[in-house]
């Protein structure tokens, strides 16, 4: 395809994606509070000899391969779909799963980051799962001291799923970068995730250390 057939073809993937994106608040919303989270007993099990400083960063760098793995696959795939443009048809489809795998890495990095230092939220699994998922959405660790306005409850009210829905499009649209042609979009794709996850972590990880 030239430039402008290919430019076209990426504006219209914008929109199908806004259309998803409720879909995708649904999905994200219904996944975190099954996400398989250790708590500070199993993650030294899993990495006996480290201190707690260390395991945070070695959870992060794990993290960080993962979603660089995650955007060098959607990448890949691109370049097969640039090849066959009918294919194009499924990148929204593709960009939506590769977001909501890649925000189930991170929020299952927040959760041990803070299961690590002591910090996980008390109270049934779907008010955890939201405490987490707010912490992503703010990309702060959680605030114990917050009152009920910095706070995401168990269930996921309007206001918060609006918020939620306004991060999810804006990382979406990231990863449609990943649509590029021959390896382009995976090269992007690895350089994007990875460098979002790490500073994510790293924002994080300041806050818990800050605070104890």
């Amino acid at each position: 395809m030239d430039r402008r057939t290919r430019a076209g073809l990426l504006g219209r993937l914008a929109l199908l994606l806004t259309r998803s994106g409720r879909r995708m608040v649904d999905a994200v919303i219904e996944i975190v509070p099954h996400l398989p989270i250790r708590d500070r007993q199993t993650l030294h099990a899993h990495h006996p000899g480290l201190a707690p400083d260390q395991l945070a960063e070695l959870l992060v760098a794990s993290a960080t391969r993962m979603t660089a793995g995650i955007g060098a696959a959607g990448g890949m795939l691109s370049t097969v779909e640039m090849a066959a443009p009918p294919l194009l048809l499924s990148a929204p489809v593709q960009v939506a799963a590769e977001t909501i795998a890649v925000v189930a890495v991170e929020i299952k990095l927040i959760a041990e980051l803070h299961e690590l230092y002591g910090r996980g939220p008390v109270g049934t699994t779907s008010t955890r799962g939201a405490a987490y998922l707010g912490a992503w959405v703010r990309r702060r660790g959680i605030d114990p001291f917050a009152d009920g306005k910095g706070r995401w409850t168990g269930v996921v009210g309007g206001a918060a799923r609006r918020e939620l829905r306004q991060r999810l499009m804006r990382r979406a649209g990231r990863n449609v970068t990943t649509v590029m042609p021959f390896l382009a979009g995976a090269v992007a794709g690895a350089a994007l995730n990875q460098r979002e996850t790490k500073k994510l972590g790293e924002r994080v990880l300041g806050d818990l250390r800050g605070d104890r």
